[in-house]
């Protein structure tokens, strides 16, 4: 194959994320051009600390999409390991760190519970967590009745602030999340295998690949996703609250910057950096309407378009390449 053949399998590959960058960058400037105020570093550490936290979530539901499936509790979870924050992540540096691994290790366990019972129980994943969301709800409301609560400042003025005064730390973490998690794990053989899974389970299974723990996996790694975004976002609210509807819109967010990003719903494509793109679209809607004094009601229609037309081209896609198949 010629290098142009090359380049030209890269970006149909990588059409998705590519399509949601060039989105993004178009939306993003439209904000700074709109602002009111100068661009200022406070702005932009601001936008970042949204948009991340909704990347983590995105990033979260990624791998249960890539097998084919679908994780409803990820906005529970991050709910949940929040209002853990909140109560443990506090007091002494020795405290704040074992608070951080009980944090993260909630989210892990809630994600393999979810696994365990979608692998062992062979139900769709649909089911199993929406109901188990409901169960982390509960737990949410049961650590916080009512807002409150406190987390180390020192931890959340390094996390949510700005390195060097510029930077903005939720974009290191973000990168951090990408080339020491996602990078490596995709290139294993469980990561390659959720793939294969999502592509055709029943081929799968039948060419030897580990199927039952390719699932666990994801929706483990989904888990702890989820845990770390509800450890940002107890550091951005300083607090913790189970009450309102932030978990559904985590949740329902999170679903459509994955598609938006180029990952399929019909399983076996896409990956986490195009859902980190598809979110950070979503986020800039929001602040693009607010720079334009437009009602807030016209963000959810705008997110339905940008929604409705990134599963249109993915069906596309998906229909052109069963249409050829059928051709043999």
């Amino acid at each position: 194959m010629n290098r142009r053949g090359e380049w030209r399998m890269a970006l149909r590959r990588n059409g998705g994320p590519l399509a949601a960058l060039a989105v993004f960058i178009v939306m993003f400037a439209l904000f700074l051009m709109e602002h009111p105020r100068s661009i200022s570093a406070a702005i932009v550490t601001t936008a970042s600390n949204k948009a991340v936290l909704l990347a983590i979530v995105a990033m979260a539901q990624t791998l249960p999409v890539i097998t084919r499936g679908l994780d409803l509790s990820v906005g529970m979870v991050m709910v949940l390991t929040g209002c853990l924050a909140s109560t443990v992540v506090n007091g002494a540096p020795w405290q704040v760190a074992l608070g951080i691994v009980l944090v993260l290790a909630c989210g892990a366990a809630a994600g393999a519970l979810n696994g365990a019972i979608v692998v062992f129980g062979r139900l769709q994943p649909i089911i199993v967590t929406l109901a188990t969301g409901a169960v982390y709800f509960g737990f949410a409301l049961l650590l916080r009745p009512a807002p409150g609560g406190e987390v180390s400042e020192g931890l959340s003025d390094a996390l949510t602030g700005r390195l060097f005064g510029v930077i903005p730390a939720t974009m290191v973490l973000l990168a951090v999340l990408v080339v020491l998690g996602w990078m490596p794990l995709k290139r294993t053989v469980t990561g390659r295998a959720c793939y294969a899974v999502g592509s055709s389970e029943q081929a799968a299974y039948l060419s030897g690949v580990p199927s039952d723990r390719a699932k666990f996996l994801a929706y483990t790694v989904a888990g702890l996703l989820s845990g770390v975004a509800g450890l940002l976002l107890s550091l951005i609210a300083l607090s913790g609250e189970a009450s309102g509807p932030q978990a559904g819109l985590y949740t329902l967010n999170s679903i459509a910057a994955v598609v938006i990003g180029g990952t399929s719903l019909y399983g076996g494509t896409g990956g986490m950096v195009g859902s980190i793109l598809g979110a950070f679209v979503l986020r800039t809607i929001g602040d693009l309407l607010f720079v334009f004094n437009a009602p807030a009601l016209w963000q959810p229609l705008f997110e339905g378009l940008i929604l409705l037309a990134a599963v249109c081209m993915g069906a596309a896609r998906v229909l052109r390449v069963r249409n050829r198949l059928e051709l043999f």
